[in-house]
């Protein structure tokens, strides 16, 4: 730069720092009056001079909505100032009360003046936190007996596991011999997995809820296979050869015309023949698939299913028939066989 070029800029610079600053914006705001002021004060404690403002020892003021000391030195600009008057009361305090209040079962003598059991609970250092509660509740003043009870209530979260029991399923299996049955698929049970939520009250449960419930493995139902292959066999059974494709073990009773459990005597039978040696009875719905199914029962000889037993339930069950005159007693379990031709229809499953 030149010499003559430099003095000129010295000049201009010195010129410019020695004029005066220009006058700042300043709003002050006090209650419900607004001043906008002109000022070169850079302390809110110069600019509320300024204003006429005074300042009680409790009031507050805020520098653009920020709390700010009156020595504060402000250097962004324009600023607002606002003024928060401290509360006035000319209210009596409040008396203070006795009150005994019992927390997890020990009684503590307090003495409160507050205006709710609750604040009374937490100016004597046993706030009510989380899901406690008080009675009275914590809303309510303070009551006239003097008694407030605390009670503690915490919750926890427990995940139980459960099983679900398997059911069974029964099929038919052309592979299995009739009156057979046999596993075809294993049971296995299931599990759930449960979310529980227990509530204790002073550290006694009192409550317990299932809030969600997951089928973790769901059951596997066991297949049970019932036989319906019918085979032809032979037997000589008490000297007497026969050929028969079922025998299944029943318990035989007998009756006769006058000892069929009725008043009187009858010798006639639900299908129509006499009440006589070789007529055999069963329960209806065996009668109604069996009837006219030749028989033979070891020690009675043959037989033909003609009547209807109504007593013989419970279990595999026979009623054989007998004339007064020769009346036999049985009361026994004994193997019952079917006689072939094997019928067209057939009770797969006696039950």
């Amino acid at each position: 730069m030149k010499p003559k070029h430099a003095l000129a800029f010295l000049f201009a610079f010195f010129l410019f720092a020695c004029q005066p600053s220009a006058p700042r914006t300043v709003t002050v705001i006090d209650g419900e009056e607004i001043i906008t002021l002109q000022t070169d004060a850079r302390v809110p404690a110069a600019i509320l001079d300024e204003a006429g403002i005074a300042l009680s020892p409790n009031d507050s003021l805020l520098l653009n909505g920020i709390p700010a000391p009156l020595e504060l030195s402000i250097t962004d600009y324009p600023i607002t100032l606002q003024i928060h008057r401290a509360a006035e009361t000319t209210d009596l305090p409040a008396p203070r009360i006795s009150l005994a209040v019992t927390v997890n079962g020990k009684t503590m003598q307090i003495e409160s003046s507050a205006g709710t059991v609750g604040a009374a609970l937490a100016e004597a250092g046993m706030p009510l936190m989380g899901l406690d509660y008080s009675l009275p509740s914590e809303n309510e003043p303070l009551p006239a007996d003097g008694q407030i009870k605390v009670v503690r209530v915490s919750e926890s979260v427990l995940l139980a596991q459960k099983p679900i029991p398997f059911t069974s399923e029964l099929i038919q299996s052309a592979e299995i011999a009739l009156d057979q049955t046999q596993i075809l698929q294993p049971g296995e049970s299931g599990l759930t997995l449960q979310r529980i939520r227990v509530r204790y009250e002073d550290g006694v449960e009192t409550m317990r809820v299932t809030e969600d419930e997951t089928i973790v493995r769901p059951p596997k139902n066991r297949v049970l296979g019932y036989g319906t292959k019918i085979e032809i066999k032979t037997a000589v059974v008490d000297g007497v050869s026969i050929e028969y494709w079922r025998a299944v073990q029943m318990y035989i009773t007998s009756y006769s015309p006058c000892r069929a459990g009725i008043e009187g005597c009858s010798n006639r039978t639900a299908s129509g023949a006499l009440a006589q040696k070789g007529v055999a009875g069963m329960r209806l719905s065996w009668y109604r698939m069996m009837r006219g199914q030749q028989l033979y029962i070891p020690g009675y000889g043959f037989a033909t299913v003609e009547d209807v037993c109504g007593g013989c339930v419970g279990k595999p069950w026979i009623d054989v028939a007998y004339s007064d005159a020769d009346y036999v007693a049985w009361s026994s379990w004994v193997t019952v066989y079917f006689i072939t031709p094997v019928p067209a229809n057939i009770l797969y499953v006696l039950e």
